[in-house]
């Protein structure tokens, strides 16, 4: 594949946005350097096409943003008969009523409902309103939750946040209840916010365990279904897993890549929305509404998260064939669950497990697969997808093994390693 305008693209755009983009992990940072596309052109269905006209089958999905495939006709129509009538507006419109009873209606813990932009905006929604109900100011967390200072303070990349705020969270290990446990007990925490799941599977009894020590402690739970969300259940995780916290935060594929957030929760803790402030001119913008509505309606209408689950399953049981056939079970991992697999790469001797993570990029890539770390299902997904992403796969994995075994992995990347922003999601 050529990428010539790709990177005169990135050459032009580093000169007047940092890092070339709007978010970390679309970016040249995540991306093998010269053997991947930098900007996309449009997209359709399961595919798009970057500005050098190259055609993709997409894995990513804009990081799970869309769950029905792109250019999806039902949300196009909701959005263009919006669109002649005004997007945002000097008082709320009606649409925004409809959505909230939508998710009243299938979120188990929703009794209340207020919308953002970004995930980022409903955690930290959720966040300052557990500070409010309680009157504590201590955070626990367990997983993602976006960029604000009360959560990226306890990563890597806390540049920029002052210690005071940094040393009121504090995080916690997934599926370790003692834990948990220990940290609430010995101290009064506001909220523990968690993903339900990401790269490892709640063992059992262990989201049943985290309700009670909130509720004991008088910790308000916060779900965070920014990603889980509209991919595992109508009603979130907390549906699939049965378990209902307090409050819980969603986003991503609610709309189909419009922008859009949502915070729900019980109503005693929510009618302290009237106290804090949390407010935005396009927090009721009314495209993106109208494009949740459409979306939901279409995953209530049709098999959208049937077929997330069983082509999920599909993809998964051809690609650990092909990591067992080609004896890589030590360098490559698939967890998570069938939705969103997320593929872990580990040392191989001294080359390391980015090296090959760069290498499975640079080589589904060329073999028309945009890929990232993780199989980000959408409706769109078809049965020919599948053949060529297992074709890609099988070639890569082949190649793959080879170049371990004769250790010349290094000598074929042609690229740099690619370096990790932060670990977010550890197994």
């Amino acid at each position: 594949m050529i990428f010539d305008k790709s990177y005169e693209s990135l050459e032009r755009a580093l000169t007047v946005i940092p890092t070339g983009s709007q978010t970390f992990s679309k970016s040249h940072l995540q991306y093998p350097k010269g053997c991947s596309p930098q900007f996309i052109e449009r997209g359709n269905g399961s595919r798009v096409w970057d500005v050098d006209g190259n055609e993709y089958i997409d894995m990513v999905n804009s990081l799970m943003a869309i769950s029905l495939g792109y250019n999806d006709p039902d949300v196009n129509e909701a959005v263009i008969a919006q669109l002649s009538k005004g997007v945002s507006f000097s008082l709320p419109t009606e649409l925004e009523y409809e959505l909230a009873q939508r998710l009243v209606d299938l979120i188990p813990c929703a009794e209340k409902v207020r919308f953002g932009k970004n995930g980022t905006d409903a955690t930290s929604a959720a966040v300052r309103l557990a500070r409010a109900y309680t009157g504590r100011d201590k955070i626990a967390v367990c997983g993602y939750h976006g960029w604000q200072d009360w959560y990226i303070g306890t990563t890597a990349r806390h540049l920029g946040v002052p210690e005071d705020v940094r040393n009121l969270t504090d995080s916690v290990p997934y599926n370790d209840l003692y834990a948990l446990e220990e940290l609430l007990s010995g101290e009064k925490y506001a909220a523990f916010i968690m993903e339900l799941t990401n790269v490892s599977a709640p063992e059992p009894g262990y989201l049943e365990g985290v309700r009670e020590v909130t509720e004991r402690t008088g910790t308000v739970l916060v779900f965070d279904e920014i990603v889980t969300g509209f991919h595992f259940a109508l009603g979130g995780a907390q549906e699939y897993f049965g378990v209902t916290p307090d409050l819980s935060t969603f986003g991503k594929g609610m709309a189909n890549g419009m922008p859009i957030s949502a915070i729900v929760g019980k109503d005693h803790i929510m009618k302290m929305m009237d106290d804090i402030f949390f407010s935005g001119t396009f927090g009721g913008e009314a495209l993106s509404i109208a494009a949740s509505i459409a979306t939901i309606d279409k995953m209530k209408r049709e098999p959208v998260i049937e077929h997330l689950w069983s082509s999920g399953k599909a993809l998964y049981d051809d690609v650990f064939r092909i990591v067992n056939d080609n004896g890589l079970q030590q360098q490559i991992g698939i967890v998570g669950y069938d939705p969103w697999k997320i593929m872990t790469f580990k040392d191989y001797k001294d080359v390391s497990g980015m090296a090959i993570r760069t290498f499975v990029q640079k080589e589904m890539i060329a073999q028309g697969v945009l890929f990232l770390v993780s199989h980000n299902m959408s409706y769109a997904f078809t049965d020919e997808d599948h053949k060529q992403v297992v074709e890609a796969y099988k070639n890569t994995f082949e190649k793959l093994a080879d170049y371990l075994k004769a250790g010349t992995l290094i000598q074929n990347l042609n690229c740099p390693v690619i370096e990790p922003i932060f670990n977010v999601r550890k197994t």
